[in-house]
């Protein structure tokens, strides 16, 4: 699966998948680079997949459809107007020729949803689970976001991660407070500060590497349950209290 990021507004990626002549892009909130990209390269856009409703996700919808008149998958949801195939959990949907399994990812947006394809190991998960961390949860619970971070944690450690924005530095900075003594993390660290100063993006990573060194994906870490009690946090051992007390401690920063 060829896949290139289309960067956006400041910290978005816009992923662009291609084969023999025609495109399908991920959360296009801006309409201008994809355009862009689809006249360098000659490309005709076949379809749009959206994991959620937020603007800087579907802004670009309306005017890519128009021009072009392709096909819009993503979520059920009234606020993103120019869908024309409503994806939920299980739905099997074929782009570009490769198969995608849709899987429901609550908490950051109620709406939320990733594609998965198996024949080449593939996460497009938007704002659920980023490089080093996980999207804010603005519409769900902590719980319910814990369960959607558990299920992706569960697809095979080889399957590449594309999330949506470029955090990952900022992420592990925090990662680094909350598992100071992780030298995976450190590592990993390491190789994406590099990448930054050769201005190259961090993502994809994957799911391997993020059982690795992202705290919201490692609650059943002693040396984090540690680190929770040494700050005042810790309100349990179970994975939502986990998950729950990191997350409310990222948000305070």
């Amino acid at each position: 699966m060829n896949i290139t990021p289309i960067p956006a507004f400041s910290d978005n990626y816009i992923w662009m998948m291609t084969r023999k002549g025609r495109a399908a892009v991920v959360d296009p909130g801006d309409p201008a680079p994809v355009f862009k990209a689809l006249n360098e390269q000659g490309l005709t856009l076949d379809t749009i997949i959206i994991t959620h409703h937020h603007f800087d996700h579907t802004g670009g919808v309306a005017a890519l459809k128009s021009a072009t008149g392709c096909r819009v998958i993503g979520p059920d949801n009234p606020k993103i107007t120019d869908i024309n195939e409503v994806m939920s959990e299980g739905t099997q949907v074929t782009v570009l020729g490769y198969d995608f399994r849709v899987m429901e990812v609550p908490g950051h947006t109620l709406d939320h949803i990733a594609y998965y394809s198996v024949q080449d190991g593939t996460l497009f998960c938007g704002d659920t689970l980023f490089v080093g961390g996980c999207g804010r949860v603005f519409e769900g619970t902590f719980p319910m976001m814990q369960q959607s971070l558990a299920k992706l944690s569960d697809l095979p450690s080889e399957t590449k991660v594309y999330c949506t924005h470029e955090y990952t530095l900022a992420n592990l900075g925090f990662a680094r407070k909350v598992e100071p003594m992780n030298a995976d993390l450190m590592a990993h660290i390491e190789t994406c500060e590099q990448r930054r100063e050769d201005d190259l993006p961090t993502v994809p990573s994957t799911i391997g590497q993020e059982l690795l060194i992202n705290p919201f994906l490692r609650w059943h870490s002693p040396a984090i349950i540690a680190q929770l009690k040494q700050e005042g946090r810790h309100t349990g051992d179970s994975p939502a209290d986990v998950f729950g007390a990191v997350r409310g401690w990222k948000d305070e920063g």
